[in-house]
């Protein structure tokens, strides 16, 4: 008797990108997993189809569907890969990424290993010429999963495999209140891990994204950690009020002079002092979180795309 195919979906969501190419051209090469029926589909969140010609002229070895998903709101663009999906699981990448040929059979071993619902893969930056050296040596770009006490509790959309019948995922959405800001995937899987989801880790199974100039500065880097500790700070402030949000703004401001301390220690060592005074900026975006602080919004704009 002949089973049926695993099927898997690959969501890619854009946004006036001309990498998408490269990342499509990647995504045929892919190795196939054994019995496994692959189909792309690209959530185009841009005002006007601009990503559709180059979707159009992909030729890829598996089915290809095109989504117009506007505007502006990453958390649009992802919903509408999972309300298109069909699969029994979905994997993200970004469209300024490529994969590794064994990616997706890699992502899928972990999970078939370990049952988890989530498996995240690391994500290696690619430096050009232009970026400092503190920052090549430090590696300030990579991604990779954080463990607390051993497990992951949340994880992000860059290189990412779900199972979609899995009772933490199913029906879940991205909020769209954080599609501007960024944080709707920690959200996301902070939320999978709370409803008793297991994230598992597939150390093998690589996407490369190069930084682009823009990117290679301590400036962006800075706007990045802020912004992501204010998305930690309303996450923090969703489960906290009164008096024990108050003592989780306090701890966070005692995390940030210590880092700003050691920062200052550390001054004639580049890797170390940026590094600390990264990590301070993230705890003192989590108290403007906690408090209400608008949000920086590095998404639907112009520069997103760069």
């Amino acid at each position: 008797m002949s089973t049926a195919p695993l099927r898997i979906d690959i969501a890619v969501c854009t946004f006036r990108r001309e990498a998408l190419s490269e990342t499509l051209a990647s995504l045929a090469r892919l190795a196939r997993p054994e019995n496994a029926q692959l189909r792309v589909i690209v959530a185009d969140n841009d005002i006007a189809p601009s990503a559709r010609p180059r979707v159009e002229a992909a030729r890829l070895p598996m089915a290809l569907a095109y989504v117009h998903c506007p505007a502006g709101n990453i958390s649009i663009a992802r919903n509408a890969c999972l309300d298109h999906a069909e699969a029994d699981f979905i994997a993200f990448v970004d469209d300024d990424e490529t994969v590794d040929p064994q990616w997706l059979v890699r992502l899928l071993a972990t999970a078939e290993n370990t049952g988890a619902d989530v498996v995240l893969g690391p994500v290696r930056a690619l430096y050009g010429a232009e970026a400092p050296g503190w920052m090549r040596r430090g590696d300030f770009h990579s991604t990779f999963p954080v463990f607390v006490g051993g497990e992951i509790r949340t994880g992000y959309t860059c290189n990412v495999l779900m199972r979609l019948a899995a009772r933490s995922i199913a029906g879940r959405r991205f909020d769209l209140a954080l599609g501007r800001t960024g944080g709707e995937d920690t959200a996301f899987f902070g939320a999978v891990h709370a409803a008793g989801g297991r994230i598992a880790f597939a150390a093998d199974a690589w996407v490369e994204e190069p930084v682009p100039a823009a990117r290679a500065t301590f400036a962006w880097l800075a706007q990045r950690r802020l912004r992501m500790g204010q998305t930690h700070g309303r996450l923090l402030a969703e489960r906290h009020a009164g008096l024990a949000r108050a003592g989780a703004a306090v701890l966070a401001g005692v995390k940030c002079v210590v880092c700003l301390a050691a920062a200052a220690v550390l001054l004639p060592l580049p890797v170390r002092r940026n590094r600390f005074l990264l990590r301070g900026l993230l705890h003192a975006g989590a108290i403007g979180g906690l408090f209400g602080a608008r949000a920086i919004e590095p998404y639907g704009k112009l520069e997103a795309a760069r």
